[in-house]
């Protein structure tokens, strides 16, 4: 097999251009919320999602004056929602489209967030301790390396701040792909982890991905998505597991393929 080095691929360029695509075809993460969920969370009435169900209860029940760093979770869904909620918000995306999407939703209904495009491995632009609370829904998978994303969220954190982050079980990036699998109902193992399209896929497969505009994804081991956050500093102070409601791979319908942290910076 062929392999193409991460150094021979702007991995980075090549998602935010992907997600600005994505984003123009109002993919599932692209469709903002409407103004009458805004108003309800105006009352009160309001939750955001890490995974597809709802948050458990004592995760995120009073956001109001909390400084808020959505992170990778641009689309106008969750930041508008947590502002109109009473955070002070700040939504962090690689893509431009999709963080038009918060600024169209904030001009729409009256909010005040802030938006700022960038590499979640660098939040330089931030000081320390600038957020009380780090929300990070799905979307380490399209970094290369994730200690830098635990780190910077770390260092941005107040004594005392939270991290809510979600990924997936990596064990939906070990089988192959090829259809043929899928339709006999198995699940055939082909790549090891921490998985990676740049380096195990081959070069025809990687180059058919890139002309697509297709993200670039990685599969993260846990001992680099929760012994991570351990490594930066977080204690952990929450877990649960969520299925995937409509199964893309055989592995779905056998496991809960979302996984979700609630960690503390002490």
């Amino acid at each position: 097999m062929t392999r193409v080095s991460t150094h021979d691929v702007d991995v980075f360029d090549h998602n935010r251009m992907s997600w600005d695509r994505q984003a123009e075809q109002q993919c599932a993460w692209s469709q903002p919320v409407g103004a009458e969920e805004v108003a309800a969370a105006r009352n009160g009435n309001w939750h955001v999602r890490l995974t597809p169900n709802r948050l458990p209860p004592g995760w995120l029940d009073h956001v109001q004056g909390l400084r808020v760093l959505c992170l990778a979770s641009g689309g106008g869904q969750q930041a508008p929602i947590l502002a109109a909620a009473g955070a002070v918000v700040t939504v962090f995306d690689a893509s431009d489209m999709q963080l038009q999407l918060d600024r169209v939703v904030a001009q729409r209904d009256g909010l005040d967030l802030r938006t700022v495009q960038g590499d979640m491995r660098d939040l330089s632009m931030f000081a320390d301790a600038s957020f009380d609370l780090v929300f990070h829904p799905i979307s380490n998978l399209y970094a290369p390396d994730i200690a830098p994303v635990w780190r910077e969220c770390f260092r941005v954190l107040r004594g005392g701040g939270t991290l809510l982050s979600s990924f997936y079980n990596p064990v939906v990036f070990v089988g192959d792909r090829d259809p043929g699998y899928a339709e006999q109902g198995l699940v055939h193992p082909r790549f090891p982890l921490p998985y990676s399209d740049v380096d195990h896929l081959d070069a025809a497969a990687l180059t058919g991905k890139r002309q697509r505009g297709e993200p670039l994804v990685f599969g993260h081991s846990l001992s680099g998505q929760i012994g991570g956050q351990l490594e930066a500093g977080f204690v952990l102070t929450g877990f649960y597991e969520d299925w995937q409601p409509n199964p893309r791979f055989v592995i779905d319908r056998y496991l809960p393929t979302f996984l979700a942290t609630r960690a503390s910076k002490p």
